[in-house]
């Protein structure tokens, strides 16, 4: 897998922002249904790793989707 460092907090803001085709100053901190769909899709994506729905049901900010994304990356290193 992947030995690339997990995602930071600025790393989901541009995710997000290019999903919306916004500026990074227009994502909002509480994330939606098909943000978090978009964001496991990229940690997928470029870390080969998929989320439970334990960890799916933790996010609900951008801060819960960092520190989950970095448990669920560095368990896989």
């Amino acid at each position: 897998m992947s030995s690339l460092l997990p995602p930071g907090r600025a790393e989901i803001v541009d995710w997000l922002a290019a999903l919306g085709d916004r500026r990074p100053g227009e994502v909002r901190e509480r994330i939606d249904s098909m943000e978090l769909a978009w964001l496991v899709h990229q940690v997928e994506q470029r870390y080969g790793r998929e989320l439970d729905d334990d960890q799916l049901d933790r996010i609900k900010t951008i801060d819960d989707a960092v520190l989950v994304f970095a448990e669920a990356v560095r368990s896989h290193v």
